[in-house]
């Protein structure tokens, strides 16, 4: 085992694409050798990332009263969930996040909204708020609006947004397990189209929701054949009222194995710590920063997050350096 663990880094490093073999096998290490895992993946992340951090920061725009059932969420109008349901938000209020974002020290800020997709009328009005947010302040803006086609994309592209969030969840053969009104096809169609009009992918998953290790291998497949830009990897949060409030939460340790993972297939791709990332990873939070090199800052859509202030701590503690005013990682300003 020890020798396996120790090899991961430089296979990787030399282009060597691990198998789904591997994956299961990083997946199934015993807690004792975690540690090695944890160097070998944050080998591959310094390598090519250096000690460089991101904080993104994002504004829930339009909350709940979604038509859709995904099991985790607190916004499907499917749950008795208590949550504050309210329709997209005003200029003024885009243009406030991104101060706060900016006040926060993200270097990106997302303008999220609930439902499939967000309507034409939507598009236009968050184009609009984009335009000014580019004028006023020094943050890049991505949004994360459903099932969203070329045209509005191009819409958006035009106004500022450079990157998308469009999350694939989990497995294309769990994905019907936590989700029935819209296809995980679907949703990987829409990436490749965020990606045909020549934005950047943020795309990531759930875990914690049932799934496999299989399914969890299989994901992060996925998204080294998309070559994604970005992914973003959330813990479930048990939420009262839906379907999967009585999952148990993962450890902190199997935790830091899926990070590992998903850093050992995905290389080039920013790895971005999310939602649950404190209440799942609990003690060992900040190890993880040693294999991720973003973090979402601020709260999540129905969920406070810790003071971002202790996050800007936790970089500075771990000798990073934590990158504002629309920086881009070095590995972007060096690339061929």
């Amino acid at each position: 085992m020890e020798n396996f663990i120790t090899g991961l880094a430089d296979r990787v490093l030399n282009g060597e694409k691990l198998s789904k073999e591997d994956g299961l096998k990083i997946l199934s290490i015993p807690d004792e050798y975690l540690p090695l895992l944890i160097r070998e993946a944050s080998k591959v992340r310094e390598t090519i990332f250096g000690n460089e951090v991101e904080f993104c920061s994002l504004i829930n725009a339009k909350n709940g009263a979604c038509t859709e059932d995904c099991s985790f969420c607190a916004q499907s109008s499917k749950y008795p969930t208590p949550i504050n349901a309210y329709a997209l938000v005003p200029k003024k209020e885009l243009l406030e996040g991104a101060e706060k974002a900016v006040s926060i020290k993200a270097n990106r800020y997302c303008i999220v909204t609930s439902g499939k997709r967000a309507t034409k009328e939507e598009v236009q009005h968050i184009a609009e708020a984009v335009r000014e947010i580019q004028e006023k302040y020094p943050v890049k803006v991505c949004v994360s609006i459903g099932t969203v086609d070329e045209k509005d994309l191009k819409i958006l592209k035009e106004a500022g947004v450079d990157r998308v969030n469009h999350n694939l969840e989990t497995s294309e053969k769990y994905f019907p397990n936590i989700v029935t009104t819209h296809s995980w096809k679907e949703r990987y169609e829409t990436i490749k189209t965020i990606q045909k009009v020549g934005l950047s992918t943020c795309t990531g998953g759930i875990f914690g929701i049932g799934e496999t290790d299989e399914d969890i291998v299989d994901l992060a497949i996925t998204y080294r054949e998309l070559n994604v830009n970005s992914i973003p990897m959330n813990f479930l949060i048990p939420i009262p009222g839906t379907p999967l409030a009585g999952n148990k939460q993962l450890t902190p340790e199997k935790c830091l194995k899926i990070i590992s993972l998903f850093k050992l297939f995905n290389p080039d791709a920013e790895l971005r710590l999310c939602g649950g990332r404190e209440q799942n990873l609990r003690e060992l939070h900040d190890t993880a920063m040693e294999i991720a090199n973003c973090l979402m800052a601020g709260g999540y859509l129905t969920r406070a997050g810790r003071a971002p202030g202790k996050d800007e701590e936790m970089v500075y503690k771990l000798g990073r350096k934590l990158i504002t005013k629309k920086e881009s990682f070095s590995k972007y300003k060096t690339a061929v």
